[in-house]
């Protein structure tokens, strides 16, 4: 308007206020959008059909994988495997709906939208080469091949054309020196916004702890951080003392708890203290070690010195970054996950870190809170 009409002027105050709109409206706007998609995806609707062709090992992995992942839009049907007669139980409810062989009956039986390869389950190229020949071409079904590198896979693999030849690149397994900074402000910035919010209701807790039992309100705990340097992390107290509980009455409960481990029924958890931990309050203190940079919001989850035995030497990138106060193994199941589930999930966010994506695992752990989901 400024170069067509000369005389035109807009005060500068109505541009930014634009910018600020457009930038709030189109973020809020996608967000929405995205939970709105999940929300449907977890009640059966906006799903693709797909049968995993190949039940070995990476076949198993991918389909436990998919079926934990609700928002990836895919509903596995079963698998194809010579090796299995028709019927047979695979894992979960997944069953072995024939061999490949049946594999264009079987789409036109169950509508099947996405066929997922498993590669390492084929002895040699002839048949995945016939597969992708006869439906690269149909609109209606899409062939996807893995890695045949499940180990890695989640760890991020991109495809770029050199001398038009594809070829797969592993992600670096680490934030850049720019990611860096920027998630520093962002941690710094929000911690300490949310301290002023927090702090009369971190009061509250304090006074709940004392007046339920006897001791200290916090706890310390060693936690191993960035590039393995180890610090005091804050949390809430949730146990009695070792003297108040007969440990003698539960001969299968460790002596002293493993940290971040939970067990079902802990004599040890106080009133307070299983309120604390089924909305994951007990970790609030740990905002204080965001404001001294130890931890992140948002990060891979924190490694104790008794877990490093637990830990592969490929798993110590997880040591890279800093550990959060909450993180992908807090949105997608708590308890629920397995060490090795609990660890692909964080070394997929090192790889795919965005202020977006700490957003989202921020959103998501409030929910998580709420409902509780995910604690023993």
């Amino acid at each position: 308007m400024g170069f067509l009409l000369p005389g035109f002027n807009l005060h500068r105050g109505w541009l930014l206020l634009s910018w600020l709109l457009t930038f709030l409206f189109t973020t809020t706007g996608r967000l929405l959008l995205y939970r709105a998609v999940v929300h449907l995806r977890e009640h059966g609707y906006y799903l693709s059909p797909a049968v995993i062709v190949g039940a070995n090992n990476e076949g198993l992995s991918l389909a436990k994988q998919l079926i934990r992942w609700r928002s990836s839009g895919i509903h596995i049907l079963g698998f194809l495997d010579k090796k299995l007669p028709a019927g047979k139980k695979v894992i979960n409810h997944l069953y072995c709906l024939g061999s490949v062989d049946e594999l264009e009956a079987i789409v036109e039986r169950y509508g099947v939208e996405e066929i997922i390869l498993a590669t390492s389950a084929f002895s040699s190229r002839d048949k995945v080469l016939e597969i992708f020949r006869r439906y690269s071409n149909t609109n209606h079904v899409n062939v996807r091949i893995s890695s045949g590198l499940y180990e890695i896979i989640t760890t991020g693999l991109t495809v770029k054309d050199i001398a038009f030849v594809p070829l797969v690149r592993i992600n670096p397994i680490r934030l850049t020196k720019v990611d860096r900074a920027l998630k520093l402000v962002f941690d710094f910035s929000l911690a300490l916004l949310g301290t002023i919010f927090i702090f009369p209701f971190i009061l509250l807790i304090a006074i709940a702890i004392k007046l339920d039992s006897p001791g200290p309100i916090f706890s310390r705990q060693r936690i191993i951080g960035l590039n393995g340097k180890q610090f005091e992390a804050f949390k809430f107290r949730t146990e009695h003392s070792e003297e108040a509980v007969n440990l003698k009455a539960y001969p299968r409960l460790p002596a002293k708890p493993t940290s971040y481990q939970y067990y079902r029924n802990n004599p040890r958890l106080t009133r307070v203290g299983k309120w604390l931990l089924r909305t994951n309050l007990d970790e609030l203190p740990k905002i204080f070690n965001v404001l001294k940079a130890d931890i992140s919001l948002i990060g891979p989850r924190p490694i104790t010195p008794v877990e490093m035995d637990k830990y592969a030497r490929w798993d110590m990138n997880l040591l890279s970054v800093r550990p959060g106060m909450t993180g992908l193994w807090q949105s997608f199941g708590r308890s629920d996950l397995s060490t090795s589930e609990r660890i692909r999930l964080d070394m997929y966010y090192i790889c795919n870190w965005s202020i977006w994506l700490d957003l989202q695992i921020l959103f998501q752990s409030l929910l998580l809170a709420i409902n509780g989901k995910g604690y023993y």
